[in-house]
């Protein structure tokens, strides 16, 4: 009798499980405390932002307070852990400013749910940075696998491998054994989606599926924690997760050779402007055109990039805009505005009607080229007195993978535009590069400092 080959579930249930702090690399542990350092320290500076006041209110709805919950970070009360799950992720989200594992916003999602597990829950903090690498590593083995396939169909990514992440890093979290933790995979790759319809329109869905996600993997773990039984083969079976969204078939071998060899944490980026992944290089050459002519007037813009970065939801849009969720997105605003204005901040990004910008941006050619590598961009720009200048941006994801100080550098940064106490930003750096030994309550302090909202 022949032993049944592990599926592809199994085999990230089995890796997830065997992750501790003892086992980790020194590199990988160390981008985990950077990846924490980010995602709270963009938390802090989204606290004037509305979205999580609308999902605290969400949160509160689904059974009011816990005084046996997790802080709504920031407010003080306490809710149910799947209801802080909701609230934090759209405050982390805020800016859309959080870190990217290719085209997902993982840390959005799990840092706020284990988080609010740590807290609720009293796990072991040593659990924290392996349930963290523990998400990061089987959601982003499928993103990168199958997102150059999925975005264009308009899944977004972040909800679509972010639901597995939550799954795979509070399985961790709660120590789950290698079985249930690939039961908890396969129910996340059951319950996961999420669609980029409001990029186009420049609504909010987007700011609240991180939220959803961590719910709905949660949910997935505790099915899992607790007996439920699963499809085994839910990511690679022929009505399974890769054909239904990808419409491709999964080599189990080759992405189960990838754990622990091909990190995913390893590649995750951060941002340095509250605009969309995307649009990251296309704000530095904008920069270093406009220090390059100074203040001579533009006449034309053309911009050439992947098709892929231009052809994702809204970023081809030129307005007019009533939300940051378009301008964010839009690629010809995000220029015009750093010519006109120089680096932005969230404050411009939300100033609608400047003249100046919306002229310009209406002369703002987008090309999509296939010869324009990813993440990267030509700006080919006409002056109004007949000259011509051209940028070419060459830039790759060690570009934007930051190390403790710049990390350090960029939130403190931020932290001053929107007015948080260094102390702040003090109590979150300690917390993240003293794990074990250090307690979540310096969390909850540090989101404590932050100005109330009205």
């Amino acid at each position: 009798m022949t032993k049944e080959i592990a599926t592809l579930s199994q085999r990230i249930g089995a890796f997830v499980a065997g992750l501790s702090l003892e086992t980790l690399p020194a590199e990988v542990t160390e981008k985990a405390r950077v990846c924490l350092l980010n995602g709270y320290g963009i938390g802090l500076g989204c606290h004037s932002t509305p979205y999580a006041g609308v999902a605290r209110h969400a949160a509160l709805g689904f059974d009011g307070e816990r005084p046996d919950g997790a802080t709504l970070l920031g407010d003080g009360r306490k809710v149910a852990v799947n209801a802080a799950a909701v609230a934090n992720s759209a405050l982390f989200h805020g800016r859309a400013q959080e870190d990217t594992c290719g085209a997902a916003h993982l840390g959005a999602i799990m840092i706020p749910l284990l988080t609010a597990l740590l807290e609720a829950k009293k796990l072991p903090t040593e659990r924290l940075i392996p349930a963290l690498v523990a998400g990061y590593e089987a959601g982003g083995l499928l993103e990168k696998a199958f997102s150059p396939v999925t975005t264009p169909r308009g899944l977004r990514s972040s909800p679509l491998y972010g639901t597995i992440a939550a799954a795979a890093a509070s399985a961790r979290s709660m120590g789950l054994d290698a079985a249930k933790t690939a039961a908890a995979i396969d129910y996340a790759a059951s319950f996961t989606g999420g669609i980029l319809q409001s990029f186009s329109e420049g609504t909010d869905e987007w700011r609240y599926q991180v939220g959803v996600a961590g719910q709905t993997g949660l949910t997935a773990t505790l099915l899992a924690a607790n007996g439920a039984v699963s499809a085994p083969h839910s990511l690679e079976g022929r009505f399974g997760f890769a054909r239904a969204f990808a419409g491709a078939d999964c080599d189990v071998e080759d992405l189960a050779g990838r754990l622990g060899r091909h990190w995913a944490i390893r590649r995750v980026t951060f941002k340095p402007y509250p605009v969309c992944a995307f649009n990251q290089t296309p704000v530095i050459a904008a920069l270093a055109l406009k220090q390059k002519v100074g203040q001579r007037e533009f006449s034309r813009i053309k911009v050439r990039m992947n098709p892929l970065e231009t052809g994702y939801a809204g970023m081809d849009s030129s307005g007019p805009f009533h939300t940051v969720s378009g301008t964010l997105m839009s690629i010809p605003f995000c220029i015009a505005l750093t010519l006109v204005r120089g680096e932005p901040t969230l404050k411009m990004m939300t100033t609608y009607d400047d003249e100046t910008v919306n002229a310009l941006m209406s002369n703002v050619e987008l090309v999509p080229d296939q010869g324009v590598a990813r993440l990267c961009c030509t700006i080919e720009a006409e002056l109004a007195d007949g000259k011509r200048i051209d940028i070419e941006q060459v830039m790759t994801t060690e570009n934007f993978n930051y190390d403790r100080s710049t990390v350090s550098q960029l939130v403190r940064r931020i932290g001053v535009e929107q007015d948080v106490p260094a102390k702040a930003y003090d109590l979150i750096e300690d917390f993240a590069f003293g794990l074990p030994g250090k307690g979540v309550e310096q969390v909850l302090t540090a989101f404590g400092l932050c100005p109330r909202p009205a």
